[in-house]
């Protein structure tokens, strides 16, 4: 029987869509993402943000499956369910699943197997699935009360550290100038202007690699204190799991870009404990898996809506 999955990956910076057939890739969009499901306006934020990708893509198939994983899910399951809920209503969705994007992240990963799963990129979070399918999440707890180390947390610093410099509160620092220059203002309008943004956490984010690739103390220490901030959530997941070392692990997201001055010293701090693996496939890949396999070890975790399941 041929398998038709809509498969999103819905985070904070962006919104991708893969539309799968057997498991081949006919279809493929994206759009800006969403600020997260935990938002007062998460749910319609996030809604708009799918249906920008399905109409994006040419001939979707009379049914299909529609597996979603959200930013935020995990935090706020009833917007999950009621994300869900209006989802079904999409045209030709004959079942629906919506999990977070954290769960599709470790599906994508690591295809479903035990281990941890460190999902880096505006957010921040540590997903552990032991052999009895156990799940143990760490952080992802949002910009204002958590993501340390995440591309939003790196940013948000880097800005800080540049206004300390401006008003003589904190060392001089390149920050400074690259915050003019990459947000075309002056220092004194950033707080007005983060304010009028519905997404403010990826508004910083884009600020994490001028932070990454500037060459000063100031830098190297928001680098090194995110590196220890992530060490610290994969070390919480594997302990909180009881999973033992060496555990296996994979790294995903698009923090990962920023290479070097970040993967370096986070692989340093969690060497001991982990069986570093590359990851099988990425959140996209996790959605589609999940959207057609009811049996894994992540099931308790997905909300569908279908008269299959």
């Amino acid at each position: 029987m041929t398998s038709h999955v809509l498969a999103i990956d819905l985070g904070k910076t962006g919104c991708r869509g893969s539309l799968r057939v057997d498991g081949s890739q006919v279809g493929y969009a994206e759009a800006p993402g969403a600020p997260g499901l935990a938002y007062a306006t998460g749910v319609i934020a996030a809604e708009r943000a799918i249906y920008a990708v399905t109409r994006q893509i040419d001939s979707l198939p009379t049914t299909f499956t529609l597996s979603v994983g959200a930013a935020g899910a995990a935090s706020a399951p009833d917007a999950a369910a009621a994300l869900a809920r209006r989802l079904a209503e999409v045209p030709g969705a004959a079942a629906v699943a919506v999990t977070s994007d954290a769960v599709t992240a470790h599906a994508g990963a690591l295809g479903g197997s035990p281990g941890v799963v460190l999902a880096i990129g505006t957010g921040a979070v540590a997903t552990a699935v032991d052999d009895a399918g156990g799940f143990t999440r760490v952080d992802g707890w949002g910009p204002q009360l958590g993501d340390e180390g995440s591309g939003g947390w790196i940013g948000l610093e880097g800005l800080r550290a540049a206004l300390r410099a401006h008003d003589g509160r904190g060392q001089r620092t390149i920050l400074t100038e690259k915050a003019r220059e990459h947000y075309g203002i002056e220092l004194e309008a950033l707080p007005k202007y983060l304010g009028e943004q519905d997404n403010p956490a990826l508004i910083a984010a884009e600020f994490a690699p001028f932070v990454a690739a500037a060459v000063d103390d100031t830098a190297a220490a928001i680098m090194a204190a995110a590196a220890s901030a992530l060490a610290r959530t994969v070390l919480a997941a594997i302990e909180r799991s009881g999973i033992r070392p060496p555990v296996p692990y994979a790294i995903t997201g698009g923090l990962t870009k920023l290479g070097a001055p970040l993967l370096e010293p986070l692989d340093r701090r969690i060497a001991h404990a982990i069986d570093r693996r590359d990851p099988i496939g990425d959140p996209i890949d996790g959605a589609a898996l999940l959207g057609l396999d009811p049996t894994t070890a992540l099931e308790a975790l997905v909300t569908r809506i279908s008269d299959t399941y």
